[in-house]
């Protein structure tokens, strides 16, 4: 096989790294190449995910131990240097968590897991990872997370606002980010945000199950996409 190599680290309670696997191998040139937490090299990939599910179980708070895998000083060089990072879910998480984006992630606002289809509205095409998306153009990806609720200061949010950061947004079909619309309780209906440099993406929402009319949107294709193009 060949194609470029996206890497995509697995934890001990990942759950949607096969997801993320079958997303990556949908791209045509792209290769997915599993990176296991306990390595200490890269292997030579262009781009990484941190796929969702319950890294050690989600034990302390979710991405709190999975931050100090031996892998992750690997990971947060690499995005350091430029590489492309997504992170989803419980990537988004283990991403706050390890200082590459800004925030925290806590219970959601309901205290109940939610696990249903979610309008987004897209905020920010200044990442390899939504240049393929129009400017607050919606898209439809799946949710499925007790630990969604976004949240940070006021300062820092006023800043990811100022600096075009917040890349999705949780709205309803009209494109509205109405509280209704918010599955968590997210600050500003924040779905999805962005480092300085933009080459870091986290977000709650699932690009990985979004990948095919069939289960109802293929609008996370343009992520993976993306993906791929920055790593190439």
């Amino acid at each position: 096989m060949s194609g470029v190599p996206i890497g995509i680290v697995r934890f001990p309670g990942t759950n949607c790294d096969q997801d993320v696997f079958d997303a990556v191998a949908a791209i045509d040139g792209a290769l997915p190449v599993w990176l296991w937490h306990k390595e200490t090299a890269l292997g030579g990939v262009r781009g990484i995910v941190l796929a969702g599910g319950f890294a050690y179980g989600d034990y302390l708070r979710a991405g709190a131990i999975a931050r100090f895998s031996p892998i992750m000083e690997r990971v947060i060089a690499f995005a350091r240097s430029g590489g492309p990072v997504l992170g989803i879910c419980n990537g988004f998480q283990i991403l706050t968590e390890a200082g590459l984006l800004p925030g925290a992630l806590m219970r959601n606002a309901g205290l109940s897991f939610v696990c249903r289809e979610q309008w987004l509205r897209v905020d920010s095409t200044d990442t390899p990872f939504t240049r393929h998306f129009r400017p607050r153009q919606l898209v439809r990806f799946p949710v499925a997370h007790g630990e969604g609720n976004y949240v940070a200061d006021d300062e820092t949010l006023d800043l990811l606002e100022g600096e075009g950061r917040v890349v999705f947004r949780y709205v309803d079909e009209a494109g509205e980010a109405t509280p209704l619309a918010n599955p968590n309780g997210s600050a500003r209906n924040i779905a999805g945000i962005a480092d300085e440099r933009g080459n870091v993406v986290g977000l709650m929402p699932h690009p990985d199950r979004a990948m095919s009319l069939l289960v109802g949107s293929e609008d996370g294709r343009e992520v993976f996409r993306g993906l791929l193009e920055a790593a190439a």
